[in-house]
């Protein structure tokens, strides 16, 4: 094809209201009834073929043990290896595909799901995640939408860097797939991070094995039926499942192994950083590790701030999706002038919001994803209260007798080194640390040194002067930082996420920074008119009188 091509410009994707008697909220809730009255057999999904181990496992929503979306079939060691052999096999012809039918196949699933595919998408994380219609919105399809038509762009934009040339010469510079296969492991919070992750190397040209995490294999599932249906070639993606370690395992020992794409916990990522490490004779290449990881967000407030704002900022940052975001706020630090109205604008608020089922339109809290989950948030729940340094200043309520459903919870903590304020909780539980007013610059050290993370933070404040100094303060305590606004919420194309430190690699996920990390660049130079003889002009000696 004679022609130099561009994607379509992309454009956010606009989020979809879901008011009382809209028509988006009708399709939602009749694909959400479909999709529960259906019970579905998720397979492995290896070199296009669809692999039913026969060890099963049941898939139920967090917000209701009793209901049963379908089983998944487990896989292993034996799996991940034909995965890893099926991917090696649809490399040689998936690199040679043009950049244009690469794009095209991500930029039709983008399209599938701003249509009908929504609805599934939007559904099967409400029904597996146990996110309301918003929060599933703004995720399954409007963020996910977004990776699939920005990355084409940005990747476009790549590829069109290229070297200068002199005269007689012409420079190009080529950016191929990494020499073997992508290795994908995606969390449970984000079904845009669970399509993101493996898509984003695929489109420069590369084959992945996918590991979705154990909890979201329904929406997984749905996720690979988009791809398909978006035309995305068999083995360019393969998904598997099972237990982490025995995929893992198998994963990491193949000498192919070309990069690692991880969301998930600090601890996780840093003893595959060390596998990698201690094995790295062993690979054909050196792998290429992205991750995101653990977070302990801050929002720190000066006196001047807006305390209403503050107060709608914490509610939002804090518990949206049960503060299970990895940018969801976890610690603020509020001066004691400005406590009493922040702390009553927050239990205002919190008075009138609703935890339930993700189904019922009037709840803005819903289930944590699991047992385990719920286990561990509620054992911080009742470490804190025994604390006597804390105060609990709304919540602390867990119930699981029908879901796994968490009150948002605040404690005041005057121990800025409690157990809460340090360590990622990871649900609806936000510590404040109540401060001397005077003593904001030795908050913003606090600040700054009291956690390993460096993920996402905000400055509320009205006094531009220290809006600056907690810009500078903060400069490395967080890849993502606010002024005047929560936390949470990074935007594709607008905020490129990532961060620091604990919190990961900083790639930048929604940006061409994230997609160079998936290329191996080559240069080449052609000469038109070589030279026949080995002489340069500057080879002989001067003639002598």
């Amino acid at each position: 094809m004679n022609a130099r091509t561009s994607v379509p410009m992309p454009v956010n994707e606009p989020v979809l209201g879901y008011a009382p008697g809209s028509p988006e909220r009708d399709k939602l809730f009749a694909r959400v009834a479909e999709m529960k009255a259906r019970k579905i057999e998720v397979p492995l999904f290896i070199g296009g073929e669809e692999v039913r181990t026969g060890r099963k496992r049941e898939l139920r929503s967090p917000y209701d043990h009793a209901q049963v979306l379908g089983k998944v079939h487990e896989g292993g060691a034996a799996e991940a290896g034909k995965a890893i052999k099926a991917a090696l096999k649809a490399r040689k012809e998936w690199a040679r595909t043009p950049f244009d039918a690469r794009a095209a196949v991500f930029l039709k699933a983008a399209d599938l799901l701003a249509g009908d595919w929504r609805w599934t998408l939007n559904g099967a994380t409400m029904l597996c995640q146990s996110k309301n219609m918003h929060q599933a919105e703004i995720d399954s399809a409007c963020e996910l939408i977004d990776f699939l038509r920005f990355n084409p762009h940005y990747a476009q934009r790549l590829y069109a860097d290229q070297p200068s040339s002199a005269r007689g010469t012409w420079n190009r510079l080529e950016y191929r797939p990494l020499e073997g296969f992508v290795y994908a492991i995606t969390p449970f919070n984000f079904t845009a991070i669970a399509g993101n992750l493996p898509t984003a190397p695929a489109l420069m040209g590369n084959t992945v094995v996918w590991k979705p995490a154990a909890s979201t294999m329904y929406t997984a599932y749905f996720l690979m039926r988009l791809l398909e249906a978006a035309g995305l070639p068999p083995g360019v993606i393969n998904m598997v499942s099972g237990p982490a370690s025995e995929v893992t395992d198998a994963v990491l020992a193949s000498p192919d192994l070309a990069g690692v794409h991880f969301t998930g916990s600090t601890g996780v990522f840093q003893s595959m950083w060390g596998r990698i490490g201690t094995g790295i004779a062993g690979y054909r290449s050196y792998p290429r590790l992205v991750g995101e990881t653990g977070g302990k967000d801050f929002v720190v407030v000066h006196s001047s701030a807006d305390p209403d704002a503050v107060a709608a900022a914490l509610v939002r940052g804090a518990f949206e999706f049960q503060g299970q975001k990895c940018s969801a706020a976890s610690r603020a630090y509020v001066p004691a002038d400005l406590w009493p109205k922040v702390r009553k604008a927050m239990k205002d608020m919190l008075a009138r919001v609703e935890v339930g089922s993700p189904e019922d339109p009037g709840c803005f809290v819903n289930a944590v994803i699991d047992r385990k989950a719920f286990d561990r948030i509620a054992g911080y729940i009742a470490a804190a209260r025994k604390d006597k340094s804390n105060k609990i200043v709304a919540g602390g309520t867990c119930d699981d007798s029908k879901g796994f459903f968490i009150h948002p919870t605040v404690i005041e903590s005057g121990d800025a080194k409690s157990v809460t304020m340090c360590e990622e909780i990871f649900g609806p539980v936000l510590s404040v640390h109540v401060y001397p007013e005077k003593k904001w610059k030795e908050t913003l050290a606090l600040v700054d040194s009291t956690s390993p993370y460096a993920l996402t933070g905000a400055v509320f404040a009205r006094d531009r002067r220290v809006i600056l100094e907690a810009e500078a303060a903060l400069q490395n305590a967080a890849g993502n930082f606010y002024i005047n606004d929560k936390p949470t919420g990074a935007v594709v194309g607008q905020q490129p996420f990532g961060g620091g430190r604990a919190s990961g690699t900083n790639d930048k996920a929604g940006s061409y920074l994230n997609l160079i990390r998936w290329t191996s660049p080559r240069s080449l130079k052609e000469t038109f008119e070589p030279p026949r003889d080995f002489v340069y002009p500057w080879l002989g000696r001067d003639k002598t009188a």
